[in-house]
């Protein structure tokens, strides 16, 4: 089971960098996100895949016919938050109201009901186990938001790494974690953003042989060498987020050549007897 998915945002969308983690300045830079997106559309058109595209709402607001070209050329629409920020950063109010305003956003444009979300940089955690049942009361039917190792933005450790039902008293949501690769004692990621660039093709396709799950995720800007840099980055950040962009393109088709991918929406009709196991997540701790 292999699903690809793009986050839809524009290469000034770096979390926890203050010079561009206020709203208000990114009018100011030069956008490249339309003209990126159209490069991996027209990839994915010459090879007839589908995909699942989380979508920013302050992109798709400023660009509706981008969502529009996304979503007439067979793609499924998710939300992507509308502000682009950390999700353990937002108190539950904050957080809804970001969630429902994407929403609006994307369905407005599509006229399609929004089943799928993923928040910015993975940031659900143990400690706002409320986040889920705001997905459900909005009617988001799977989740793309658990990254079941350590990682920068916290992770959300103890749960499954392949796709499972998550239970809340008011309801369930199909989670589908980020996949992992065990290398002696580590859990390693190699699907997505940063840790694709940075592997080595062969070492990808070792991984995803043997990986019987397989969660990706993309940005325009992983495969974008003429964009500029964030200003004052530091060195590892600079690393973090420019290592590997100028074959990533070449890496990609490999990938897609190699082996058969779903949107979330063609896996779930085509897996309704798919049994996954079933968590509950209670309180703040496991």
């Amino acid at each position: 089971m292999n699903i690809l998915t793009f986050d839809i945002e524009d290469w000034f969308h770096i979390l926890d960098h203050p010079q561009v983690e206020n709203p208000r300045t990114w009018d100011n830079f030069e956008s490249r996100v339309v003209i990126n997106t159209e490069k991996i559309l027209n990839l994915l058109d010459a090879r007839s895949q589908k995909a699942t595209f989380f979508c920013l709402g302050w992109i798709a607001e400023r660009y509706p016919e981008l969502i529009k070209r996304i979503y007439c050329r067979g793609h499924e629409i998710g939300s992507h938050s509308y502000y682009h920020k950390l999700a353990f950063n937002q108190s539950p109010i904050e957080f809804e109201i970001d969630l429902l305003r994407s929403i609006a956003i994307l369905e407005d444009i599509t006229g399609q009901k929004v089943k799928a979300y993923r928040a910015p940089g993975y940031s659900f955690t143990q400690d706002i186990p409320w986040v889920f049942d705001i997905l459900i009361n909005a009617g988001i039917e799977y989740d793309c938001s658990i990254f079941p190792a350590r990682r920068a933005h916290g992770g959300f450790r103890g749960l499954p790494s392949i796709p499972f039902i998550l239970e809340r008293a008011g309801g369930a949501i199909k989670a589908f974690p980020i996949n992992t690769f065990r290398v002696g004692r580590r859990d390693v990621v190699f699907s997505g953003g940063g840790y694709f660039r940075i592997f080595n093709y062969l070492i990808i396709r070792h991984m995803m042989l043997r990986s019987p799950y397989v969660m990706t995720y993309f940005h325009p800007r992983d495969f974008d060498t003429e964009q500029p840099i964030v200003p004052g980055l530091d060195v590892v950040r600079l690393i973090k987020c420019y290592i590997g962009i100028k074959g990533a393109m070449a890496k990609f088709e490999r990938l897609i050549d190699d082996f058969k991918f779903h949107s979330l929406m063609c896996l779930d009709n085509e897996s309704k007897e798919m049994q996954f196991p079933c968590v509950r997540v209670e309180g703040y701790n496991f």
